[in-house]
């Protein structure tokens, strides 16, 4: 994808270059699947709801954090501590995504001092977690523990490891989304075709190391996995926030220095979320610039501050009801970040795909490239999206059940259908592709 970048440097990212690299002939369709899969759920339709459904998920996420850390600081749920309804939830949700659209509303230099801000949030703050909490723990689990234990005496029913490490890999996929996002800001970058690369592959790379070493400090403090997931202990279940608290409860008698690393992973949450709601808008704002969404012509408008304002309040309001299905089930609204995981991974292979094969003698490379690696590595791109397609539409517990089924492919298939249908009755007799804003 920072290969394609670099030669196509655009707001419009994904469906942009899906139009590219597929032909004259193919290119009208070959962007409004994409740019649907993208905006809707991951080609551009597939692409923009998958980005709504990761900025609803991110949100939502971080109000389940906040009434966690309100529990946790009222007393606990053993301590009579206030647990918040599903309504509060929805509340502090929504309260959180007008703050994201308030400051993806503020000039272009204010939001570059906020993504720096975050960046060294997330880079200190995750350190200091990673080395505090196993030094805090009064227990430490051993390396074997850490490295080769499959809870497989669990509430879901499923005992086989290799199950277990199919279905936890959809978490790594997850948190590793994103790539197109720096593409969304090239046209508000210097040097995009060099700069957007290296934003793809910087944080790409910070995040699997910073990650990777996160996620060892928490699982050394971990030694009592039944404890963590039941839903009476004093975080309501809610596992991390329990192993930070207990952490500290254990050693000093008060759980109030885990409750403030909790703080320190809501901040980090905010700006994702901040972040995620400046992608969506630049992906609206570039699919409406071209005609692909209802109203288009309301959703490009751009401020004096070239600000695309409706399009970042459409993303906020979009978000907010998705998460709405969580009032009736969270079921539904668990299975939408797999749907949008999917979603939007189905979106990074198709300019890829393209790019491997129907453009595979014409793509013209920019500064940054693969060289002569870049089909190889395509082709193992499009391989594993096709692959994680089919392990994220397994189910996750068993027996099946109207609460349990995985509802992914339904959700999928649907959207696919309805992107396919779209085009065959309407949008292929008026879309005629992105509109071109760069020199190829």
């Amino acid at each position: 994808m920072a290969e394609i970048c670099s030669s196509y440097p655009t707001s419009g990212g994904l469906y942009y270059w899906s139009a590219m690299l597929a032909g004259p002939n193919w290119a009208p369709f070959a962007s409004w699947l994409t740019g649907w899969f993208s905006i809707l759920l991951a080609m551009h339709w597939f692409n923009i709801v998958g980005q709504w459904a990761v900025t609803t998920s991110v949100d939502f996420s971080l109000a389940q954090l906040i009434q966690v850390i309100i529990l946790l600081g009222t007393g606990g749920k053993n301590g009579g501590g206030y647990t918040a309804s599903k309504y509060v939830v929805i509340a502090i949700h929504g309260g959180i995504l007008l703050l994201h659209a308030f400051i993806n509303s503020l000039p272009i230099a204010w939001l570059s001092l906020f993504g720096q801000l975050a960046a060294l949030w997330n880079l200190v703050g995750v350190f200091v977690l990673m080395i505090l909490i196993p030094t805090v723990a009064t227990e430490t689990a051993s390396p074997k523990f850490v490295f080769t234990y499959f809870n497989t005496d669990n509430s879901e029913g499923i005992s086989s490891k290799v199950y277990i490490f199919v279905l936890g890999l959809l978490m790594s996929q997850y948190t590793l989304t994103g790539y197109d996002a720096s593409a969304h800001m090239t046209e508000e970058t210097k040097s995009a075709d060099i700069n957007g690369p290296k934003g793809i592959i910087s944080a790409i790379g910070i995040s699997i190391l910073v990650g990777w070493g996160y996620l060892l400090g928490i699982t050394f403090a971990v030694t009592d996995i039944p404890s963590l997931l039941n839903e009476d202990n004093d975080a309501g279940g809610y596992a991390i926030a329990e192993v930070f608290y207990l952490a500290f409860k254990r050693r000093y008698g008060s759980g109030a220095g885990g409750i403030i690393c909790l703080g320190v992973v809501a901040v980090a949450i905010f700006f994702c979320g901040m972040s995620s709601i400046t992608s969506n808008s630049r992906m609206a704002y570039a699919f409406s610039r071209d005609g692909a969404m209802p109203l288009s012509s309301l959703w490009h408008k751009v401020n004096k501050q070239e600000v695309p304002i409706n399009a970042v309040w459409l993303s906020a309001f979009i978000a907010f009801c998705m998460a709405l299905t969580s009032l009736g089930s969270l079921v539904a609204f668990q299975a939408m970040v797999s749907i949008a995981t999917i979603g939007l991974y189905i979106a990074y292979a198709l300019p890829i795909f393209f790019r491997i094969t129907l453009a595979r003698k014409s793509f013209t490379p920019g500064p940054f490239n693969l060289g002569r690696y870049g089909v190889l590595i395509g082709w193992i791109a499009v391989l594993w999206v096709a692959t994680i397609s089919v392990l994220f539409s397994l189910p996750v517990s068993y027996p099946i059940t109207d609460q349990t089924l995985n509802y992914t492919p339904v959700a999928v298939g649907g959207l696919l259908l309805l992107t396919v249908s779209s085009w065959i009755f309407s949008a292929r007799h008026w879309f005629k592709g992105p509109i071109t804003n760069i020199n190829n």
